[in-house]
């Protein structure tokens, strides 16, 4: 008994993982399912076929959540990977980076509230630009914390070797920094991009309805009480995250290992 005990327990713990998933996935496939009856009135791909009308405007919101969320990620990892380095070689360094946390110490929707009298003086507010830039407001600091166990004394002496062989600064970055960074560079890309994918509270209010991302469909939805949406949007919206978990275990996780 003892012998199938472990593989009974893992299986179990798997199908309890998967279960929230699957039922998911089961319910966007279904509709007019009402109490008390066991199975519902629909069962098929209808709900799926909505992605390509525009009826729910799924397809607008997944496309405008993808641009979004690329867009955040490209620009914070850029910045960050050379900002970081800028306050490395700061005096004030160890207070700087304790400053890097200040976004999170609100929760997002009460520093949305903060930042919301700024973006109507500068015309940001209600449009994708003040969504990416809030976004990058609170990917950025994520970036420049993740970015400062890179830049240590190992690097230094890498960069320094490298000026007195005779490199120039754009060789020392395209030739030493850069692919040593290569994999720190594309997890943070795939961090901060999940950053961006899943917030809520800085582009609810920043957004103010007229932004309306994958994220704010589920919750559109939900308060609608369309279930059956709301699963083919939640659906919609693990779909990236999965793709990235893939690429991050299949390229970047065994090149560490």
């Amino acid at each position: 008994m003892k012998r199938y005990w472990k593989p009974l327990m893992l299986s179990f713990l798997v199908l309890l993982a998967l279960f929230p998933f699957a039922f998911m996935l089961l319910l966007s496939l279904m509709s007019g399912w009402q109490f008390p009856e066991v199975l519902p009135a629909y069962f098929g791909l209808k709900n799926w076929a909505t992605i390509f009308t525009s009826e729910a405007g799924l397809l607008q919101s997944f496309l405008i959540s993808i641009i979004i969320s690329l867009s955040v990620a490209v620009v914070t990892t850029i910045s960050g990977f050379f900002i970081s380095r800028v306050v490395y070689y700061h005096p004030q360094s160890k207070v700087l980076n304790v400053l890097a946390y200040f976004p999170y110490i609100l929760a997002p929707v009460v520093f949305a509230a903060c930042l919301s009298f700024f973006f109507i003086k500068l015309g940001l507010f209600g449009n994708v630009t003040g969504v990416v830039a809030a976004q990058f407001l609170i990917a950025f600091p994520y970036a420049l914390i993740f970015f400062s166990s890179f830049w240590n004394q190992k690097m230094k002496s890498y960069v320094d070797l490298t000026a007195t062989l005779g490199g120039s600064r754009l060789q020392t970055y395209t030739k030493v920094l850069l692919p040593m960074a290569k994999s720190m560079l594309l997890v943070c890309f795939f961090q901060t991009f999940l950053i961006s994918w899943f917030e809520y509270g800085l582009t609810s209010i920043i957004g103010i309805g007229k932004v309306q991302t994958l994220t704010i469909k589920v919750f559109l939805f939900i308060k609608e009480a369309n279930y059956y949406y709301g699963a083919l949007s939640c659906c919609l919206l693990i779909f990236p995250p999965v793709v990235l978990l893939y690429f991050n275990k299949r390229y970047i996780f065994k090149k560490i290992v």
